[in-house]
């Protein structure tokens, strides 16, 4: 059992990890030519579309060397995205070693640079892999220089082709030769790690999980110690695409388990599995406790589906252990959910996900970030809804989330870039030249300027060449104001948002006219006003869609017909008192592209 090895795939978005775990598993013979597709491991629907990984996926290899020994390889293929970077330090915590794969046509990008901090904090070995060498416009020697300067990788890497199959062997002798083999700790008693879990209509939760002490088998009854539950063990079994049953999980290796959990919420990521009769001394310590950076409301379009949605998300929490949620009620959206992401692709994957897969019609708040507001009462209060803000009057201090965000681009377009960063509210703190045509920068940046549009405008502004990924750092206080949404005179609660002094005007005036533009005309007059700190500083208004009450005077008197259009008036009045203004959802997007 010494012959296990338990590696992962990291990279930035785009490099070549879902390809190469393609070619690998072809190499290994675990999948045949006619069953092969592209990207076999992105088994959602989602990340074929969009070319990403967004989950992380664990795959059995058996491989017989040219010796004739027989190796166990456990593949774990990670997303290349910020916004899951929780997903791929839970899978470096399963294994012993990683692949490094760099794009030779585009060099080390940010979060080449951050994967690979996790993975040395993780003390995993790193087999470094520079991959699309078969393009046109690869440039080997750029990428093992900036990997040498910037990543500080001292190992040789392997040239490589994914798409076209070439250094595959070499990859994969290099993973048994350098990468440790698995400890194997059987006399002990059962220890193992859940680093994913999913659910199944018919077998309920099936947890994944890598042993570490001891062995796991059908029928043995286990204990969750972080849930303090029990259950028997229905089936043990490995990933090879689909799940193979096997008698038993021994220490080193990495599986699934079935025990007919159909409570969601004994599950919890990172916790460990033990004998129940014999339980360990050793829990493993979990991993870091993940908090949500972006908050939005969730609400379905129909009321009626409400319970559907709570259904759907502790479905959903179940393989994405970063999601958080809790129920909240809203004046226009009426009952609906407050969820927390690590950021907006992710709360657009979330959304996606529960369309699709649960078929349900949902509407999304603006995004905002976490203040922590200190009042004259000396309060400190955590807030993650900006309806739910003090006023200006009550306040001392504001501390605002910030990052430190490292930008890689090339030097054409650095001025742009400082311009942009600029802009958002940015501070400069360093500039590092990696040669002659590509510079690294780091930047101060709050958090709230980032989560809309910023990774749109970045790459906009550098033709797309620039990479950027963020990680957290101390709040900062703020100079911020709670601007408001009134509609015929209500606060729509939906609609406020926080945002800095100096950008409230700008963003009053774009929201003021843009809901002008969306809501439909009523019988009576419209006036949507902005406000901050109970100070109007924008104003529309939609005019009422007029009847023709004079349409059958075709004669008389004058006074007849001032009679006929004070009576209107009256009712107009009346109506605007006591009527309901509808508001399309189209409104709530408008929102979202404030940045725009």
């Amino acid at each position: 059992m010494s012959n296990i090895r338990n590696f992962c795939i990291i990279a930035h978005i785009d490099h070549g990890k879902s390809t190469l775990a393609d070619r690998l598993l072809e190499y290994t013979g675990t999948i045949s030519k006619r069953e092969m597709k592209d990207q076999i491991l992105d088994g959602m629907e989602l990340e074929r579309e969009r070319g990403i990984t967004i989950k992380a996926k664990a795959v059995r290899m058996n491989y017989t060397d040219k010796n004739g020994i027989p190796y166990i390889l456990n593949l774990i293929d990670t997303p290349g995205h910020v916004d899951f970077t929780y997903e791929v330090s839970r899978a470096l915590a399963a294994c012993e070693g990683a692949l490094l794969v760099i794009d030779a046509t585009q060099g080390v990008e940010a979060q080449t640079l951050a994967n690979t901090m996790l993975a040395k904090n993780a003390n995993l070995k790193i087999i470094p892999v520079i991959n699309k060498i078969d393009l046109p416009t690869a440039d080997v020697d750029t990428a093992y220089e900036q990997m040498k300067e910037g990543l500080e990788v001292d190992a040789e890497p392997i040239l490589a082709s994914a798409k076209e199959g070439i250094g595959i062997g070499e990859i994969v002798d290099s993973v048994i030769a350098n990468i440790p083999p698995a400890k194997v700790v059987l006399n002990e008693p059962l220890s193992a790690i859940i680093f994913d879990s999913f659910y199944d209509s018919y077998r309920g939760v099936i947890v994944i999980i890598r042993v570490f002490d001891g062995s796991i088998r059908k029928g043995m009854k286990i204990r969750f110690m972080a849930s303090d539950v029990e259950y028997d063990v229905l089936e043990v079994g490995y990933m090879r695409i689909k799940p193979v049953e096997a008698d038993n999980l021994s220490s080193g290796e990495v599986g699934y388990v079935v025990a007919g959990i159909k409570d969601i919420h004994d599950i919890k990521i990172g916790d460990t599995i033990t004998d129940s009769a014999n339980p360990t001394k050793n829990p493993h310590p979990g991993y870091k406790e993940i908090h949500p950076f972006v908050f939005a409301g969730l609400y379905p379009n129909s009321t009626s589906d409400y319970d559907a949605l709570k259904s759907a998300l502790e479905k959903l929490r179940l393989s994405d252990s970063s999601l958080v949620y809790f129920p909240e009620t809203s004046v226009a959206l009426g009952f609906g959910f407050r969820c927390g992401f690590l950021g907006s692709l992710h709360l657009e994957i979330v959304k996606e996900r529960l369309e699709r897969e649960f078929g349900l019609s949902l509407l999304v708040t603006a995004p905002n970030v976490v203040y922590k507001v200190k009042t004259l009462k000396n309060q400190l209060l955590t807030i993650d809804n900006p309806a739910k803000f003090p006023n200006n009057s009550d306040i001392t201090e504001i501390w605002e989330p910030y990052v430190e965000a490292t930008v890689i681009c090339p030097v054409d377009y650095l001025g742009a870039i400082l311009d942009l960063c600029q802009k958002r509210r940015g501070k400069q703190i360093h500039m590092k030249y990696l040669n002659v045509k590509i510079v690294v920068l780091k930047y101060h940046l709050p958090l709230a300027e980032i989560i809309v549009g910023f990774y749109d405008a970045l790459k906009s502004v550098s033709k797309g060449y620039a990479s950027f990924d963020y990680e957290h750092i101390e709040p900062q206080k703020g100079e911020l104001v709670k601007l408001e949404i009134m509609i015929n005179s209500e606060v729509v609660d939906a609609f406020t948002m926080i945002t800095h002094k100096d950008k409230a005007q700008t963003a009053a005036h774009y929201l003021t006219e843009k809901l002008r533009g969306i809501i439909p005309r009523h019988m009576f007059e419209i006036p949507i006003q902005a406000k901050v700190n109970n100070k109007i500083i924008a104003r529309e208004t939609i005019s009422a869609v007029r009847k023709d009450v004079l349409a059958k005077c075709y004669g008389g008197d004058i006074s007849r017909k001032r009679k006929l259009l004070e009576k209107q008036k009256e009712g107009k009045k009346k109506m605007r008192q006591f009527g309901r203004v509808e508001i399309p959802p189209e409104a709530f997007i408008a929102v979202l592209k404030i940045d725009e």
